[in-house]
């Protein structure tokens, strides 16, 4: 029964749209739904970067990124939008215990080289603290990590996104005046779906797509210095072909990389693979 009042319904606004668009009425704006920042802040360009599926490393490629334009002379900062599943601080050696705050705005975290981040982490008494929000909530505090942080002056402003396609990332396309993203993945079969899924996110949102970083694409060994893929032979060269993009980067596996997250030194980890995914966000090599 509720689904035939639906179609129903569906039916006769389709056959109302029809009648206006023939009489030439004009069709009524799309709503706005863009959270203006506040009267302390001013920022410049937001960079998204997403991926379809979890545990690809995109939170490491968000800080490399941000480290790299940081060391390119520009003003940087990351929202940490993976709410319930923060990791940002700690890649930066940066512990929670609540946050200053300054004219009724939150005071962001300020790192080593001075990368400002906001993540639900800083709130948190103990970093070991579950965030047990439901989805109406987590939107809003993105929105308010947004607009009620003393942001100051920046040139680029990191969004780091939880995977997949939900309430999140949908409020930040919608909220956040988002120029590009980049979609981060990794080798495995299932990564043509993926990857498909969230282009077709940003395409139906009208948010440009960057390009793909392939994280976890190869081990190089030390001694013979061959290239070993541990995780299937990369596709991500005929996925981008697919969909018109640009191969970004292909992430080693390293050890380096996971000890730089673990001891909170990420932003002095040298990563020449990514200088082109850098390249493309400032248009500086």
């Amino acid at each position: 029964m509720k689904s035939e009042i639906c179609t129903r319904g569906v039916m006769m606004l389709e056959k109302q749209e029809k009648h206006e668009a023939k009489k030439g009425m004009p069709k009524p704006p799309k709503p706005d739904f863009q959270v203006p920042m506040n009267g302390e802040s001013q920022v410049r360009h937001v960079i998204g970067v997403v991926s379809g599926k979890g545990g690809v490393g995109k939170s490491l490629i968000t800080s490399l990124l941000a480290s790299g334009v940081r060391a390119q002379g520009f003003s940087v900062g990351i929202l940490d939008a993976d709410v319930t599943g923060p990791s940002i601080p700690r890649a930066f050696g940066i512990r929670g215990g609540g946050l200053g705050g300054k004219d009724k705005l939150m005071v962001p975290a300020t790192t080593a080289t001075g990368i400002k981040l906001i993540s639900s982490n800083l709130l948190l008494e103990h970093e070991t603290d579950p965030v047990i929000w439901r989805g109406p909530v987590i939107a809003n505090v993105v929105k308010q990590f947004w607009s009620e942080v003393l942001w100051g002056a920046l040139d680029y402003l990191f969004v780091d996104m939880p995977p997949g396609t939900g309430d999140v990332p949908l409020t930040v396309f919608q909220s956040l005046p988002v120029e590009g993203v980049v979609i981060v993945t990794s080798p495995q079969e299932l990564v043509s779906m993926i990857v498909a899924k969230a282009v077709n996110m940003a395409r139906q949102m009208n948010i440009p797509i960057l390009g793909l970083v392939e994280n976890m694409s190869y081990f190089q060994c030390p001694d013979c210095g061959g290239r070993h893929s541990v995780f299937g032979e990369s596709h991500i060269e005929e996925i981008a072909a697919e969909h018109g993009l640009k191969v970004l980067a292909k992430v080693p596996i390293d050890p380096k990389n996971a000890r730089a997250v673990d001891e909170g030194s990420v932003e002095y980890l040298e990563a020449p693979w990514l200088a082109d995914a850098v390249a493309s966000v400032t248009g500086k090599k």
